[in-house]
């Protein structure tokens, strides 16, 4: 059965990121809050936990469309090829915050995801995921946790996401109740901006 554990935004408690960070360092799953929906996520350089993700969501780990939560953008630059003024100006104005932007890719990516020309980024505008970030020294692979009800999407009570995912993960980090709007995802990849979901994030940073 899995910890569920209490952090505050405001604050993170020092020693509750810690407990989450050695799980996510011996290859464990948690559940945690960000600016828009509850997320499920690993440490990515772990191949057996992102494996176990894979699984939970019944996909191919290669074919697997995951984005990176990293702590700032000084993080973005391990895993995408360098990025032009503009885009750089761009991600600034909009990170932290509600968005997820897919880059090119370099040759660092972790080697499960060498085949991948793009990868998902996301800093979100939340304490205790960024905290546990930084903590860890690497990104950790973020997915949505759905829910099976048909009026919400997203579950949003860390309550009910404990009692539902507590033999399956190791870790749910209560955070405070989550929202039900995902990431605005936006593709720089091209020539222009792309915006694949319209979700949070406003689109008057383009």
């Amino acid at each position: 059965m899995s910890q569920f554990i209490k952090i505050y935004d405001d604050k993170p408690n020092e020693s509750a990121i810690k407990k989450v960070v050695d799980v996510l360092k011996n290859g464990g799953l948690i559940i945690y809050p960000t600016d828009t929906v509850y997320g499920l996520g690993c440490d990515i350089t772990n191949l057996k936990a992102l494996e176990k993700v894979a699984k939970i969501k019944g996909i191919k780990l290669e074919k697997a469309n995951l984005s990176f939560i990293c702590y700032d953008l000084s993080h973005i630059s391990d895993y995408v090829k360098q990025i032009d003024t503009s885009t750089f100006k761009l991600l600034k104005r909009a990170l932290p915050g509600p968005y997820t932007f897919i880059l090119p890719g370099n040759n660092d990516l972790p080697k499960v995801f060498k085949n991948k020309k793009t990868v998902g980024i996301r800093v979100p505008d939340n304490n205790i995921i960024r905290a546990i970030v930084k903590e860890l020294g690497n990104p950790i692979i973020s997915t949505s946790i759905y829910d099976e009800d048909e009026v919400l999407e997203y579950s949003t009570d860390p309550e009910l996401i404990f009692e539902k995912w507590q033999n399956i993960v190791d870790v749910v980090i209560d955070g405070g109740y989550g929202y039900n709007i995902p990431s605005t995802i936006i593709d720089l990849s091209g020539f222009e901006p792309e915006v694949v979901r319209e979700g949070k994030g406003s689109l008057d940073i383009l």
